[in-house]
């Protein structure tokens, strides 16, 4: 492989789960990267109600734009934050004035003012034998271990926000997980063993 870059993921917000993979030349750190040259954020405001993601993304699809233009969108009560890329913002912004049965306003945020959305959240405790994605899945989501290892290889399970087909790979603390149909969930901290060698997880789920 190439040793004169490195891969960036990002997508607009150190929040966002969909991210674009930018290939770094050797003279560019990180740090540097100037993420508001490559993503824009809208902020959709409803009227009067408050439209579901899927509304939204439904009615960004019905104009014409193709999803791996868009990244995340953020719904909390009557507001949005949509991350695209700048190539189709003029035309969500000029276009998008009904979402669902409401009608909307959008505006054109910088990347700075974009503040993330409070999320609820719940704490679970579970054990594992081992710290491997399938029992890690399987405890935080309530689902067996066998339907866990089914889901990870089926594309379903995203560690750290990016697709992991491995049942064996292994967690640690800090790490999130999502599992489609059933949310996301955090991995807060890996205790002791108990007296027959299992791990106790301390996790929380994103409800």
């Amino acid at each position: 492989g190439r040793t004169d870059c490195q891969i960036l993921f990002h997508g607009g917000h150190p929040d966002c789960e969909r991210k674009v993979a930018f290939f770094l030349p050797y003279y560019l750190d990180a740090d540097q990267f100037q993420a508001d040259e490559y993503f824009i954020a809208l902020r959709a405001v409803a009227g009067f109600g408050t439209p579901s993601h899927r509304d939204y993304m439904g009615a960004i699809l019905g104009l014409g734009i193709r999803r791996d233009f868009l990244g995340d969108i953020w719904v909390q009560e009557n507001t949005a934050t949509i991350f695209c890329l700048p190539s189709v913002a003029d035309h969500i912004k000029l276009s998008l004035d009904k979402v669902g049965r409401y009608g909307v306003k959008i505006t054109e945020l910088s990347l700075a003012q974009v503040e993330a959305p409070i999320r609820k959240t719940k704490q679970v405790s579970f054990t594992v034998q081992s710290l491997r994605l399938d029992a890690i899945t399987a405890g935080l989501f309530h689902v067996s271990r066998t339907i866990a290892a089914e889901q990870i290889r089926a594309g379903l399970v995203t560690l750290n926000y990016l697709p992991c087909l491995r049942p064996d790979a292994p967690i640690k603390e800090g790490d999130t997980l999502s599992l489609r149909g059933h949310g996301k969930g955090t991995v807060l901290e890996i205790g002791g063993q108990s007296r027959k060698g299992r791990l106790f997880i301390q996790g929380e789920l994103y409800i």
